[in-house]
């Protein structure tokens, strides 16, 4: 027997739209990028073909816009800033993508979605400069998200984790830090042989999760010179962004490709930053485009 999802679970607008999104099953592309501005979805539309904007659908912080790029059709998705915000996003494209809006029950196929992220950045390496293209293989969530769903140990790198934590002393009552690795084939297509990769850390707030000291201290005053210094098996921490651990994750528990690329805007061992950056993201952007 289907598996039916009541309306407390999957809430369905009187249009027939998702809650939160207000899109219906049909304005959602098989490719998706996602931005956290909703001003930059405008900005992925514009470089749209002419005259192939299929909607364009404003519902709180969330954005979205479906047309056409050489006509590959793409839809962008604004997040607004956060982990949590994602979790409604994945799990609403999901919805859209592999549940029967009429019956609520489970489609009998799956329909598997690219997800990229374009998004900013600040760089946690002495040798990765503002304006960097960094393209993130393993997200590391700092937001506890994943720990929600069942699963959470299967889809994660354990062994980085537990190295993480030990050295520098992660708050004992925060939650667990995971890490999740992109889709592989889509960063080698996205990031070709002109974008950095790293590893990435999705903060769950932009001040004392990122290391930031104003009027209240921090846990570990030291953190980030703790993380600079991290090093697991060759790998080391890049950047520090706030959305892509959660995208990572669910992708992966859904079934779906997903990745997280980013303009360095911030370069927090050299204390400097580029409030000038919108030309630098717009080529970003530019260049995801042509090679989804």
């Amino acid at each position: 027997m289907a598996r039916i999802f009541p309306a407390s679970q999957l809430i369905i607008n009187a249009d027939g739209s998702v809650f939160h999104l207000h899109i219906r099953p049909e304005h959602l592309a098989d490719k998706i990028i996602l931005v956290g501005d909703q001003d930059r979805v405008n900005i992925v539309a514009s470089f749209f073909d002419e005259g192939s904007i299929e909607c364009d659908i404003q519902s709180r912080e969330f954005h979205t816009i479906t047309g056409r790029y050489q006509g590959k059709r793409i839809t962008c998705i604004s997040t607004g800033i956060g982990t949590d915000n994602c979790d409604i996003v994945m799990n609403e494209i999901d919805a859209l993508a592999n549940i029967d809006f009429a019956t609520r029950t489970e489609l009998p196929f799956h329909r598997q979605l690219e997800i990229i992220r374009i998004g900013t950045t600040g760089g946690m390496q002495e040798d990765i400069p503002l304006g960097t293209f960094l393209v993130s293989e393993k997200s590391i969530g700092f937001d506890g998200v994943l720990a929600f769903y069942e699963g959470r140990d299967a889809i994660s790198d354990l062994g980085f984790e537990k190295a993480l934590v030990e050295y520098i002393g992660y708050p004992e009552k925060a939650a667990v830090p995971y890490v999740v690795a992109a889709d592989k084939e889509l960063v080698d297509r996205i990031a070709a042989d002109d974008m950095m990769r790293g590893c990435t850390i999705a903060a769950n707030g932009f001040y004392g999760p990122q290391g930031r000291v104003l009027r209240v201290g921090l846990a570990v005053p030291d953190i980030n010179e703790k993380i600079s210094a991290f090093r697991y098996q060759g790998q080391r921490i890049t950047n520090y962004e706030m959305e892509g651990s959660c995208i990572a994750g669910l992708a992966l528990h859904m079934g779906h490709k997903a990745m997280t690329v980013c303009c360095v805007i911030a370069q927090r061992k050299a204390e400097a930053a580029n409030t000038d950056y919108k030309p630098r993201v717009k080529e970003l952007i530019h260049t995801v485009l042509n090679r989804f």
